[in-house]
């Protein structure tokens, strides 16, 4: 694997460690199966990238696309905690509704930025362009990690921790779970939206088919994150599934460099059939490590 190739899958994993710490609240603190993500990544690109277009600063392109992927977590936790909808298929709905709404957005399936001033503009040149963008984005999810590492410790956060561990002795300790899982979908999808921000700034525009496949990204880089570096600590439970969101890109990057598997027929085309043998492993590596141990134990 080339220099720059590897500074590109670094770069695409830092942007997909916002995924992670998004699903990382839906998936782990909440236990709320999200497929929204899908929806709200290039929501916040298209957001994003309008807004760009429109001339306002990227910064605040990249904060309005958070925001808009903050409402579509809402809207999810809504249907759930006020309609009754059952978990997984409210997200499926705003899904679904997504698509349509960002092509309502961005007035076509593809946003072009080529041209226009993004967050990577002022800094980067022709010379330094591979790593300056990863430094830029490792501020971004550095910020994110230092976020949810305060925000966990406040009693907000304690409360929603208890409400994804156990709803009724949450309820029974007077914490008002709906508000917690509204306020929680709202940090999850904003952090994915945002990640979906700033990749259409590093891709040079805006597609509606870049979301396919995000929640599934996300997953394998918390149960990669967890299985590396397994951890109790929040500050390194953000830190493993962040690590976990690069090495799955470093790991794709490999394989689609791989001679080897590219002698017995694997190319670009099959990208998705290695994604999903990755979280497959990814799935089976816990069980497997666990299963290692107890028989280390008993030897």
């Amino acid at each position: 694997m080339s220099l720059i190739a590897f500074f590109g899958a670094l770069e695409s994993g830092l942007i997909y460690g916002l995924v992670a710490l998004g699903v990382l609240i839906s998936f782990r603190t909440l236990d709320f199966p999200d497929l929204t993500a899908d929806g709200s990544f290039p929501l916040g690109g298209a957001v994003a990238g309008i807004s760009i277009i429109a001339g306002i600063n990227p910064w605040l392109a990249c904060a309005f696309g958070m925001l808009a992927g903050s409402v579509a977590g809402i809207v999810t936790a809504w249907l759930h905690v006020k309609l009754g909808i059952l978990q997984l298929l409210a997200s499926i709905l705003v899904m679904v509704a997504l698509y349509s709404i960002n092509l309502r957005i961005m007035g076509a399936p593809n946003l072009p930025l080529l041209g226009e001033t993004t967050v990577f503009s002022t800094l980067v040149t022709d010379g330094n362009g591979y790593w300056m963008r990863c430094l830029i984005i490792g501020i971004v999810v550095l910020l994110a990690m230092l976020f949810l590492n305060w925000f966990y410790s406040t009693e907000t956060g304690l409360s929603m921790r208890a409400t994804g561990s156990n709803l009724r002795m949450a309820q029974a300790q007077g914490i008002n779970t709906s508000w917690m899982t509204i306020i929680g979908m709202a940090i999850s999808n904003g952090l994915i939206a945002l990640a979906g921000a700033l990749f259409v700034q590093t891709q040079g525009g805006a597609d509606i088919s870049i979301g396919i496949g995000t929640i599934v990204i996300g997953l394998a880089a918390v149960i990669i994150g967890e299985t590396i570096i397994p951890a109790k600590r929040i500050w390194l439970i953000t830190f493993a599934v962040v690590v976990g969101a690069v090495l799955y890109k470093l790991f794709i990057q490999v394989a689609l460099s791989s001679d080897t598997l590219r002698s017995i027929g694997f190319g670009p085309q099959d990208l998705n059939l290695i994604t999903a043998l990755l979280v497959v492993l990814a799935l089976i590596l816990p069980k497997a490590k666990n299963k290692f141990l107890s028989r280390k134990v008993r030897a």
